[in-house]
């Protein structure tokens, strides 16, 4: 691998999108977003840009994707910071669980409904005065155009639990669309269907099956008039529950003895257990990945991978894993869900895609893209390599502490394309711009 690389340009440089007001008609032009103005005839293709954290200071840098450059930098409010892509990709997530904050940066990239066509818009990047300030924000997860924040709350100070649900609309607009507050704190979860949510419950400590913070049970909550009200509880108890995942039909929770799985059926929501089989052993599912256009989930136990197939309720380690010594630290599906992605510590994104075997996916490997030729031993104290997935292309990018530059790789050949050099050294990154349907799920956990 070459450790210097001209930074590939999918498209021609971006002209500005104020084309013809609203003559403009949308299509593709391979994995790009495109836009035609019926007037000129002039194609501005779309490929998003990057929102990058600095480990050197308390700053979100912006790289456009037509060119490699900076776009602009944002200083934060607080120096110990996650960050994350809101619902519909246009928003960099700013969330400081530690100061109860959760901020917003506009990529400037975004789209509107016009009647008989979406128009696209690229402006300048905005820092936004709207900000959350739930107790410990941690879990935050986005699915099917909503995003949802989990407060674990604060004990030592008597703060309870909420759910906070947002659009990139009620971004814009500065407002909360939707909250569920507890009257007791807890690590949980909470996944949006339509109008449902399913959220966790934490029982008084003579009751529950968990230790600690953790709950142990799956409420299902309704919405009326901007607050969710329970109508019910799961009938499966899951103990020790953390992480969750869903996709186009089943929603599922990792458990000390199993996947909790739960669908709607006939205005209802029924949910079974898939118990643990005997290769995750002692362990449990502590982490899923979903997507609309997959029918398996990956779950991860200790560091194993098994794929969870809801429709069939089975549950089998992945033939393929990593290597004795070798850690991950992401994981992602493709956005389109063609491949799972797992990117380890030694320098490797390893590219999974499934294959149907009687009606189940099985997941194999396709191959391993070496992504440093760095001594990995010099890697800065508590950093690692990060990736974030395009949302309109099959294009992943991965951020490099070491070497300080973001590798643009393609994985239809299972290659890298584009280098971008920074002079800072990245702790993480996210996608934005407009993306395709069917996202992905997201397991987000804040620090």
């Amino acid at each position: 691998m070459k450790k210097s690389f001209q930074f590939n340009l999918i498209a021609a440089s971006v002209a500005t999108l104020l084309l013809a007001g609203c003559n403009d008609t949308e299509g593709t032009i391979g994995d790009l977003t495109e836009i035609v103005d019926d007037h000129e005839h002039e194609v501005v293709e779309l490929e998003g840009r990057l929102a990058v954290l600095s480990a050197d200071s308390d700053e979100t840098i912006l790289f456009g994707l037509d060119d490699g450059e900076i776009v602009d930098t944002f200083s934060l409010t607080y120096d110990s910071n996650t960050l994350t892509a809101s619902a519909d990709y246009r928003y960099a997530v700013i969330a400081s669980r530690a100061n109860d904050y959760v901020g917003f940066i506009d990529s400037g990239i975004y789209q509107e409904d016009h009647g008989d066509h979406l128009h696209p818009y690229e402006e300048a990047p905005v820092m936004l005065d709207f900000e959350l300030n739930g107790s410990s924000p941690t879990h935050i997860v986005k699915h099917d155009g909503n995003m949802t924040v989990f407060n674990d709350g604060n004990a030592d100070a008597g703060v309870s639990a909420s759910v906070q649900v947002l659009t990139d609309a009620d971004i814009n607009s500065g407002s909360v669309n939707s909250e569920l507050n507890y009257d007791i704190n807890m690590h949980g979860v909470a996944k949006i269907q339509g109008d449902y949510l399913l959220s966790t419950i934490r029982r008084d400590e003579a009751e529950t099956t968990s230790d600690g913070t953790l709950p142990d049970q799956v409420g299902i909550f309704h919405l009326h008039d901007g607050e969710y009200e329970q109508e019910g509880v799961l009938e499966e108890n899951c103990p020790d529950l953390h992480g969750a995942a869903q996709n186009h039909e089943y929603v599922a929770f990792g458990c000390t003895d199993g996947v909790l799985i739960a669908h709607p059926h006939d205005d209802e929501y029924h949910a079974e257990k898939i118990a643990n089989i005997d290769e995750v052993g002692t362990a449990r599912i502590g982490s899923l990945y979903g997507h609309d256009e997959s029918d398996s989930m990956i779950g991860v136990a200790s560091g194993m991978l098994f794929a969870v197939n809801p429709g069939v309720a089975s549950m089998e380690k992945l033939e393929w894993q990593l290597a004795d010594g070798v850690s991950a630290v992401s994981y992602s599906f493709s956005h389109e869900a063609e491949y799972f992605l797992v990117l380890d510590d030694a320098g490797y994104l390893n590219v999974l895609s499934a294959h149907d075997h009687d009606g189940e996916a099985h997941w194999e490997l396709e191959g391993s893209i070496d992504i440093s030729e760095e001594d990995l031993s010099t890697m800065p104290d508590g950093l690692s390599f990060s990736m974030t997935v395009a949302q309109n292309s099959d294009f992943v990018f991965i951020a490099d502490p070491i070497a300080k530059h973001i590798l643009q790789i393609g994985l239809a050949d299972m290659s890298i394309e584009g280098d971008i050099e920074t002079s800072f050294v990245p702790k993480s990154l996210v996608w934005l711009g407009i993306a395709e349907e069917g996202h992905d799920d997201e397991d987000g956990h804040v620090h």
